[in-house]
């Protein structure tokens, strides 16, 4: 399908054409490029982009499905980005986002993307921010993020979303303390989910004065869809603020600075590995080889 063709029906909020426009980013087709040129620039600044995170077992899935709902119930077009843990022989993600989003499977205004970090430590693949454009590109209003949730390293997602929620739970008390050195101090909702479980409070008091005694934490019952419209009213009332006194678009440079960033270190990474791949340097320290390699690569002096 020629690029204009798979944009005019990506733009249309063509299922197909969407997941077809992924996939050329992810696999890096230099048709890729051409696509993410030709993205319609005011659907991206008003979309929302939501980043979900929080440690395994928390119920970061229900609360994805069951925001979801909730956003359809307003007719809000959705996206979802599942990024999963990446299998160690394949890279492919491990779980599948019709498994957990199968109720959404028959909704055109639901668009669902299951991806794998490939061994990625800040739990989000590369492709994550061409994704969530192409997503808004297609008419999503609101893109959520539910990331692989594996702890302080997680940290990516916080630079990637417009509005980061971290999902906790009663019985994980005890990670307070390491998280509120890292992404606990910079997300912007705090999400108490199973809040109906005995434990609740205590994990309310252990996320510290400040943050206990205001707006930021809210308690949720995913599971039984409690809760979760006082969530979404307070995402979008974040977004409306964020917009007004330009943290939103401060934001959305950061995000596009570092993205750029990553994607240079991914290419470049590619190819140090073919070069060595190909031409491996004999018996030289690794520390030297680096210098060589960059020299050659960059072509500046190490």
């Amino acid at each position: 399908m020629p690029v204009d063709q798979l944009l005019e029906q990506l733009h249309l909020g063509d299922p197909r054409s969407v997941a077809r426009a992924i996939s050329l980013v992810e696999d890096q087709a230099e048709i890729g490029q051409h696509i993410m040129q030709g993205l319609d620039q005011q659907r991206l600044d008003g979309a929302l982009t939501v980043g979900i995170t929080g440690p395994p077992g928390v119920g970061k899935s229900t609360l994805t499905s069951a925001l979801v709902e909730q956003l359809r119930q307003r007719e809000i077009r959705v996206g979802v980005i599942a990024v999963d843990p990446s299998s160690p022989l394949t890279h492919g993600a491990l779980l599948g986002d019709r498994i957990r989003m199968m109720h959404h499977a028959l909704d055109r205004d639901v668009v669902v993307r299951s991806m794998a970090t490939r061994g990625r430590l800040g739990g989000l693949c590369a492709a994550a921010g061409a994704t969530r454009r192409i997503m808004a590109a297609s008419g999503c209003r609101v893109v959520l993020i539910e990331t692989v949730g594996i702890g302080q390293s997680e940290m990516d997602i916080a630079s990637l979303a417009d509005i980061t929620v971290l999902v906790l739970a009663p019985g994980f008390g005890d990670e307070i303390q390491a998280m509120k050195a890292g992404i606990l101090e910079v997300v912007d909702l705090l999400v108490i989910n199973k809040a109906d479980m005995p434990g609740a409070s205590k994990l309310r008091f252990d996320l510290g004065r400040e943050a206990a005694e205001s707006d930021r934490v809210l308690e949720t019952v995913a599971a039984e869809n409690k809760g979760i419209e006082e969530l979404l009213a307070g995402i979008l009332a974040l977004e409306a603020a964020f917009r007004k006194d330009g943290r939103f678009r401060q934001r959305r440079q950061q995000s596009r600075d570092k993205e750029t960033v990553d994607r240079c270190l991914d290419l470049l990474r590619d190819r140090i590995a073919g070069l060595i791949r190909n031409h491996p340097p004999a018996d030289m320290d690794p520390g030297v080889a680096a210098e060589v390699l960059l020299e050659r690569i960059l072509h500046i002096p190490g």
